[in-house]
């Protein structure tokens, strides 16, 4: 009876946590030339947990699908901050 619930405790404590997969739309005002789009999505799909971006020039705007365990909108906004595009959620 010890060997079985060692074993659940077991299970229960390496059991992974299930992502959700979410997105994100940013406002990247910034952006001022058909070359920007490019900087701005290597620096988002560098971030670790993105999975998807498109960074649309005449929007002004980058939408983004990460799994939420892996990274967060602040480091996202981090990453375009740091390429020289400042963003923010776009409402």
């Amino acid at each position: 009876m010890k060997k079985l619930f060692a074993s659940l405790v077991l299970v229960a404590v390496v059991a992974p946590v299930w992502a959700a997969m979410q997105s994100v739309t940013l406002s990247v005002p910034g952006m001022t030339c058909a070359a920007c789009p490019i900087t701005v999505k290597h620096a988002l799909s560098k971030v670790q947990g993105v999975t998807k971006t498109d960074v649309n020039f005449e929007k002004r705007e980058a939408v983004v699908t990460f799994d939420d365990v892996r990274t967060s909108v602040q480091k996202l906004t981090n990453a375009t901050e740091d390429a020289g595009y400042p963003s923010s959620v776009k409402r």
